[in-house]
């Protein structure tokens, strides 16, 4: 993987169809991968990747505000509140409003959680750690910055269209 340092912005007549192509081909493989994982982890835990991704915030924080976690795994607040739900019937976290403000809603990691949410982290993380092992840190530091920058120019648009606020309409 090369490192380019551009100053201009590309315009869609400067990349050529065929890198385009691979572009798309790859976002495609990831997509696919992400899948095809997300499937192998529900069916080993019973949870789906946003509810690992859940779980891991809360236990990360000890205790955590329902907007904090949405801002940390990146899903809006509504989409938060219905995994909460979920774990929460499931007794894996326990929510609590704040004695300070009662519009905020805590959430803890119960034994439970820790428990399913340490088996389903070792099994969703290892493949990928053992891959990225292999290469050379600058490259996996180079991946980072890449995906990071494709993934903020796919979601440029999230601030303003959020799939909370507005109905999918199709022409």
């Amino acid at each position: 993987m090369k490192e380019i340092h551009e100053s201009k912005p590309a315009s869609t007549d400067s990349v050529p169809p065929d890198q385009m192509l691979s572009l798309l081909k790859s976002i495609r493989r990831i997509v696919r991968a992400n899948d095809l994982s997300s499937r192998a982890l529900q069916k080993s835990s019973g949870l789906t990747a946003p509810q690992l991704a859940v779980l891991a915030a809360v236990a990360g924080s000890g205790e955590i505000s329902t907007s904090r976690i949405a801002a940390e795994v990146d899903l809006s607040a509504a989409t938060v509140v219905t995994i909460l739900d979920n774990l929460e019937r499931r007794e894996l976290v326990s929510r609590y409003r704040s004695t300070e403000d009662r519009r905020i809603v805590f959430t803890r990691l119960t034994q439970s959680g820790s428990v399913v949410l340490g088996r389903a982290q070792a099994s969703f993380n290892e493949t990928l750690s053992k891959e990225l092992l292999k290469l050379p840190a600058s490259r996996v530091r180079l991946m980072i910055e890449n995906l990071a920058a494709l993934a903020d120019l796919l979601n440029a648009h999230d601030d303003e269209v959020s799939d909370d606020d507005q109905p999918l309409t199709r022409p």
